[in-house]
């Protein structure tokens, strides 16, 4: 199971090199995609050594690999980009060859999954809402995805999504649901025009819109944690303290830098706080 680049083809591994040039046979999710990425690596595989192994296949696809595995053949497996059996085909071809008492070796690589999770700083390990959730594309139905946001709004880890182009508006659109949370939007990661940015979810929606090119590419998106209320109440002592000093602007986004929180949500807080000090004024 070779992990392949998902953008940037310099981040394929020395040993997925190795690898893919000793396989007699490369089984993959797209031939056609395949072949031209390893030709641009420098590999070159003649079309009987290459299987074609996708969604609707792969089922069939593992009797094949099973026998060619039984006859001392090396197999590798690729996805179009990044790590198979995870969001891409796969994992039907790891268990058939479980199955058979054939080992299987996972050659890793790029993700992007870890790879929007690293730039997006939400996971630490000396937090109480350490580790993460990955729950791949959520559902395609109106109804289903929204109730699979409200879910997920009080998840305390970290959480993880896919989405393509093509369905990106839709989530977006479900994700307002959680107001001023922050959510963290990875588009063409690794690729020329990569975009990794942070804001509330309800200005997701209008962000895409604002220029059709945010709409072009694959998607992986972080939502951070549930905030506790300790936390809440950690984040509001911290704009209590800033606004007596600081003009209420100034107050307002040093506190977003120091919590994280939305500069939006904090924004309304020190409007009630102001609000409050001024009725008890005598």
């Amino acid at each position: 199971m070779v992990a392949t680049p998902i953008g940037n083809l310099a981040d394929i591994s020395l040993r997925a090199l190795h690898v893919l040039q000793l396989a007699d046979v490369l089984a993959c999710e797209d031939t056609r995609h395949s072949q031209a990425m390893l030709r641009m690596l420098g590999i070159d595989k003649a079309r009987a050594q290459v299987l074609a192994a996708h969604q609707h296949n792969e089922s069939q696809i593992a009797q094949t690999v099973v026998q060619l595995l039984a006859q001392g053949k090396r197999v590798a497996y690729i996805s179009d980009a990044g790590t198979p059996a995870i969001s891409d085909p796969g994992a039907r071809l790891a268990a058939s060859a479980h199955a058979h008492g054939h080992r299987v070796i996972p050659i890793p690589g790029a993700s992007s999954i870890t790879a929007v999770l690293s730039a997006a700083g939400l996971v630490h390990a000396d937090s109480d809402a350490n580790g993460f959730v990955f729950v791949g594309f959520l559902p395609s139905k109106p109804g289903e995805r929204q109730a699979a946001v409200g879910a997920l709004a009080a998840e305390k880890r970290a959480v993880v999504m896919l989405e393509a182009p093509h369905r990106i508006e839709a989530l977006a659109m479900s994700l307002a649901a959680l107001g001023a949370r922050n959510i963290t939007i990875g588009r063409e990661l690794t690729k020329q025009f990569e975009q990794i940015v942070t804001m509330p979810a309800f200005e997701f929606a209008p962000w895409l819109a604002g220029d059709p090119y945010r709409l072009r590419g694959e998607f992986a998106l972080v939502l951070p944690p549930k905030t506790s209320v300790a936390e809440s109440e950690g984040d509001l002592r911290v704009l209590e303290l800033l606004l007596p000093e600081l003009p209420l602007k100034t107050a307002v986004r040093l506190a977003a830098d120091i919590t994280g929180q939305a500069r939006n949500a904090l924004y309304e807080k020190a409007l009630m706080i102001k609000k409050g000090d001024a009725q008890d004024q005598p």
